[in-house]
């Protein structure tokens, strides 16, 4: 059965939904199957940045009322055939609940290995309903004072849910900075939040799908901790 893992952040503009697609890139690069499910309503951007937003006809709504299978809803990225997408909608105009939405993971699950829930930034019902689907969360930050601030009290809500296991990424990290003491080291963050420190990415020009740059590095540890660390401690065995 597929992890969920919700990855959400305190506030909008720290590269949420930047991580969770390079998350989803690198895992899948390792033969894992990963559904990167996009559940931030309105906004609905995990598409174009994996560049299927043109491939497909439906979206996870169209699969909750009926107008599609669940396997007819997901975007096969070109390049990395065991990863797929599937999109939420633009214009959400009714309530969603949780449940509908697990149903139709629920018959995702057993196909796939990971299943990264893109939940809307902030703390309101769509974050809610995000979280509400995953067994799993990585809250995303960066070092600067304003996402601190938010991402605190996330984290507080996300010990709440009981999740087996809540993360720490720390994105756009800037390492002369940290070596001057204008900005928090991750490691101080992590301490700061009280989360475990499972990922550190760089500043680097190069943002999406760049396998070279330093910011892929930061991705493919951070792909790592899931394959093999978070594997080792709950002695699961498995391999992607």
């Amino acid at each position: 059965m597929a992890r969920k893992i919700v990855v959400t952040s305190g506030k909008g503009g720290v590269g949420k939904t930047t991580v969770c697609c390079n998350l989803g890139v690198q895992l899948a690069r390792r033969g894992c199957r990963v559904i990167v499910c996009d559940l931030d309503f309105g906004l609905n951007n995990a598409d174009v940045l994996l560049g299927v937003e043109n491939r497909g006809l439906y979206d996870l709504l169209d699969v909750i009322e009926g107008r599609c299978r669940p396997k007819q809803a997901l975007l096969t990225h070109p390049a990395y055939p065991t990863l797929s997408v599937l999109s939420s909608n633009r214009v959400l105009e009714r309530y969603l609940s949780p449940q509908a939405i697990r149903l139709v993971l629920q018959s995702l699950s057993a196909q796939y290995d990971y299943i990264l829930l893109d939940s809307p930034a902030g703390i309101d019902d769509g974050f809610h309903r995000a979280a509400a689907c995953a067994d799993e969360a990585l809250l995303v930050t960066t070092p600067h004072i304003f996402a601190l601030r938010d991402a605190d009290r996330v984290a507080g809500i996300l010990k709440s849910y009981r999740f087996s296991e809540v993360g720490l990424a720390v994105n756009l990290v800037r390492k002369e900075l940290v070596r001057r003491g204008d900005i928090l080291a991750p490691e101080e963050i992590a301490e700061i939040l009280r989360l475990p420190l499972v990922g550190t990415i760089v500043e680097d020009e190069r943002l999406l799908i760049d396998h070279v740059s330093l910011r892929a590095r930061g991705f493919r540890a951070l792909a790592e901790h899931y394959v093999f660390g978070t594997e080792q401690r709950h002695k699961r065995g498995k391999r992607c």
